[in-house]
């Protein structure tokens, strides 16, 4: 299915330590290139990433308007992980007590819920895998210590 919209505007990238996050793991790095993503997500990696996200989704137009009352987008991280040498990313979504928090009054099943977050998580790997692909040009700092064992 494809969604025929006009993305919404890239997040603005706050500094948050991806640690934090339930989800992540980011070895030992403090410089995670937060001001270079946002500049290359203003730059059309977000619209290329949307496009291709786009094409492809199962996100309906009511479910995308739940997102934006919500203002999930905004909600994103993305940044750089020296250590995998990939940009990381934590996507938005919809608390599980979504029900008796009264999230949203469109909110109306799990179904609803879970694609919403399933689509979120798509849209983030996907701007991952452009900024990845046709942006970003650094290499990795990432060097192992010379004192690793030698498992020969």
């Amino acid at each position: 299915m494809t969604l025929d919209v006009e993305p919404p505007n890239p997040p603005e990238l706050r500094d948050v330590d991806p640690n934090e996050y339930d989800d992540a793991e980011v070895v030992g790095e403090t410089d995670y290139k937060r001001d270079e993503i946002s500049t290359l997500l203003q730059a059309g990696a977000w619209q290329q990433a949307w496009d291709t996200w786009a094409e492809d989704t199962d996100l309906t137009e009511s479910e995308l308007a739940i997102t934006e009352d919500l203002d999930l987008i905004q909600h994103y991280d993305f940044f750089w992980d020296s250590f995998a040498d990939r940009v990381g990313y934590h996507a938005p979504g919809i608390p599980e007590d979504w029900k008796e928090r009264e999230y949203h009054p469109d909110l109306d099943s799990w179904g609803t819920v879970s694609s919403i977050n399933a689509e979120l998580t798509e849209l983030g790997q996907t701007v991952c895998e452009v900024l990845k692909a046709d942006y970003i040009e650094w290499e990795s700092d990432y060097e192992p210590p010379d004192d690793l064992p030698d498992f020969e």
